[in-house]
């Protein structure tokens, strides 16, 4: 963190708004993710220069983005009393982005994503970097080996970035949690791909709670919010309470992202549009829409999931079968609710005000998103 920077951070008063807190910590989040790459290109360079394809591609994924990771890390150590300006808690931030660009990468590989945030995921890029420089055997086959190293390195990145921090014990324990939950959660979403349609409605629906809550609410909000709180020395009755309001606000990201995936625009999601219908997502607003329709239109629904062929014009039949469902409105409510029963949670915690309005401020930017 450079002088000038840690300078703003550790300035804040008392009434500074919670949104220039966090985006004074997501440009201090961008440097320090910045010198990072910068050292670790160095270092693969001595290995060899030819390494820098992997680094580059890791470095453009991570570039720039939301950080919500972060910075609901952010606040669940101001929740426990710690400050903005922590080194640690950089450390920690970068550590997390790391971790969620090793995730990318690999589920970019598993769904045969074409794009990652309006640019070529990293298997593209690498099977394109092959095919330019008419290098022997499969541009696919590279791009894909390429992309799993990658992404592996990413996730050694992470690893290494966490012990700098030296968040303690009870963050250790945290962090090792999130990292195994994750995975299991992608094995269970692969294999609802795989077997969805075998599950009844019902059953699919349960399923798809846990991939959510699994695969991405913890993850992407519960854990790093907790994090940040062990990093600052929260104690289990603090931890707890920021559970009860950071794992339904993460459930209602994940929604949120499900319905993106599905109904969002692609200049603002920087994916294609119906792009989770293509790749055949058991998300629970499919779970929803096979619950509320017949069995001829079940049928159908089966036989276009996971098809990456599809036009434009059978995307919005899909789309409008959801609509027609019901499913559409049902899943929004289910959002609403979700976001309330967070917001509630974090009514009653005992914090300093401040962090309870950044806590606020990161979920509603996280589940009122249009990308």
């Amino acid at each position: 963190m450079t002088d000038s920077t840690k300078a703003s951070l550790a300035g804040l008063s008392p009434d500074t708004s919670p949104e220039r807190i966090s985006a004074l910590f997501r440009d201090a989040i961008e440097e320090h993710v910045k010198t990072f790459f910068e050292q670790q290109r160095q270092d693969l360079t001595r290995v060899s220069p030819r390494t820098n394809d992997l680094i580059d591609a890791i470095s453009a994924l991570s570039s720039g983005g939301k950080r919500l990771r972060p910075i609901f890390a952010l606040w669940g150590a101001l929740a426990a009393g710690g400050s903005p300006d922590d080194e640690r808690l950089l450390t920690l931030g970068t550590s997390l982005e790391l971790f969620q660009a090793a995730a990318l990468i690999h589920d970019d590989i598993i769904d045969h994503s074409d794009t990652r945030r309006g640019q070529p995921a990293v298997h593209r890029k690498l099977e394109a970097l092959h095919r330019d420089n008419g290098w022997n055997r499969s541009a696919s086959e590279f791009g894909i080996a390429g992309a799993i190293l990658a992404g592996d390195i990413a996730l050694a990145l992470s690893e290494t970035l966490f012990n700098r921090a030296e968040a303690g014990p009870t963050a250790r324990e945290l962090f090792d949690e999130m990292r195994t939950q994750v995975m299991a959660g992608q094995y269970l979403d692969v294999l609802a791909e795989q077997t969805g349609s075998q599950l009844s409605p019902d059953e699919a629906a349960e399923n798809s709670w846990t991939i959510v809550t699994y695969k991405a609410a913890r993850y992407s909000a519960e854990k790093p919010t907790l994090l940040g709180a062990a990093l600052a020395g929260a104690d289990q009755e603090l931890l707890d309470g920021l559970s009860d309001f950071s794992l339904p606000a993460g459930q209602a990201f994940q929604l949120r992202d499900d319905e993106l995936g599905v109904f969002g625009d692609p200049a603002q999601t920087g994916k294609p549009a119906g792009d989770d219908i293509r790749e055949g997502k058991r998300t629970l607003l499919i779970a929803l829409t096979r619950q509320r329709i017949n069995t001829e239109q079940q049928a159908w629904l089966e036989s276009v999931l996971g098809r990456d062929d599809l036009d434009d014009a059978t995307i919005e039949k899909v789309r409008e079968l959801i609509r027609d469902s019901g499913a559409a409105e049902e899943h929004a409510s289910q959002i609403d609710a979700l976001y309330n029963q967070a917001m509630n949670a974090l009514d009653g915690l005992d914090i300093p005000a401040q962090a309870r309005e950044g806590l606020r401020s990161v979920a509603s930017a996280a589940v009122r998103r249009h990308a």
